[in-house]
């Protein structure tokens, strides 16, 4: 990443990056209310600095139909899991995305394995999926009521002793194998504090528009927070790779959760740095032969070529690819 905007941007988020092999302790080692010196004045353009960005490699990772992004989104209740992806993904095209909510599993989930709802909604090639919860609550919500295991159907021996370890360690395998494949898995956990959760349940309730978005079942999982707490600490200790690292993003302040969401995910695309196709050389005598073609189609007094016109820098044909393509059978 020779782009000095890839460089700060990577200096930015590594104090939020979980060190692989670290053992993560969330309330020692990550603040809620981390802010990196910026104040929220400064937050507007900055985020729309990260969308910019965003955008402009997206469309290249679309073009070149290689790679695929997987960005898992973590957090408790009113964490600001929603508003993270309206405003972070506000520029892209929604073509080239797909968002997928992961509620209580249905019945046909239930009958397959516990990965395999996640696996359905895998990108294609030049897509960006996220996951608004994802495969981590097999080892968090799962982990904090163990009762869900029974729904599971699980073989017997397979509910002992070491259940969690060894699901870290085939999600770990399944996170690489599909990096090896070409599809980077990125994870964010929004890290929320007590106080801020119970901010905004107040809020919820407090404001009629915002009532439908709470819930009796958010406050009793409330009560389980420490239980979550060291679920989240655990699983982070155990899961963030080199291949598939975890992002602990400060989320009491939502301006500077955004920002820093926004950064972590560019910094991926830029790190796979897409390239838009180059024609090969047969293709791009028929392309300057239909430009030529078209210029001499020109009204008179009019350019040839009104785009090359207005900009001389771009004399190239077939470099302004723009937008993800469409994918056959959507």
């Amino acid at each position: 990443m020779s782009d000095k905007r890839a460089e700060r941007i990577a200096d930015f988020i590594e104090p939020l990056r979980v060190p692989p092999g670290s053992e993560v302790d969330l309330e020692r080692d990550f603040d809620p209310r981390y802010k990196a010196g910026l104040k929220k004045r400064d937050g507007a353009e900055l985020l729309r600095t990260g969308v910019s960005l965003l955008a402009e490699h997206q469309d290249r990772l679309a073009a070149q139909d290689t790679y695929g992004v997987v960005l898992c989104l973590q957090a408790l209740d009113a964490g600001g899991k929603d508003g993270t992806i309206r405003h972070v993904m506000s520029g892209v095209n929604p073509q080239g995305v797909r968002v997928s909510s992961f509620k209580v599993p249905s019945t046909e989930e239930l009958d397959h394995d516990y990965l395999w709802r996640y696996a359905r909604r895998l990108p294609e090639r030049g897509e960006i999926a996220i996951f608004n919860r994802s495969h981590y609550e097999e080892v968090l919500v799962v982990r904090v009521h163990p009762e869900l295991l029974l729904r599971q159907k699980l073989p017997e021996r397979a509910l002992g002793e070491g259940i969690w370890d060894r699901r870290y360690r085939e999600i770990n395998r399944w996170e690489r194998y599909l990096t090896d494949n070409g599809f980077k898995v990125v994870k964010i956990f929004l890290n929320l504090s007590k106080e801020e959760q119970r901010t905004r349940f107040l809020k919820r309730i407090d404001r009629p528009e915002k009532n439908w978005k709470f819930s009796a079942a958010d406050v009793r999982e409330r009560r389980r927070w420490d239980d979550y707490q060291e679920a989240f600490s655990e699983m982070l200790s155990a899961t963030s790779t080199k291949w598939a690292p975890w992002y602990v993003v400060p989320a009491d302040r939502k301006w500077f959760a955004r920002i820093c969401a926004a950064a972590v995910l560019a910094h991926t695309l830029m790190d796979i740095d897409p390239r838009y196709p180059e024609p090969a050389e047969e293709a791009r005598k028929d392309l300057l032969v239909t430009k030529r073609a078209l210029e001499k189609e020109a009204p008179e007094g009019a350019p040839a070529d009104p785009y090359a016109d207005r900009h001389p820098q771009s004399e190239e044909t077939g470099r302004h690819g723009r937008g993800p393509k469409k994918k056959r059978g959507r």
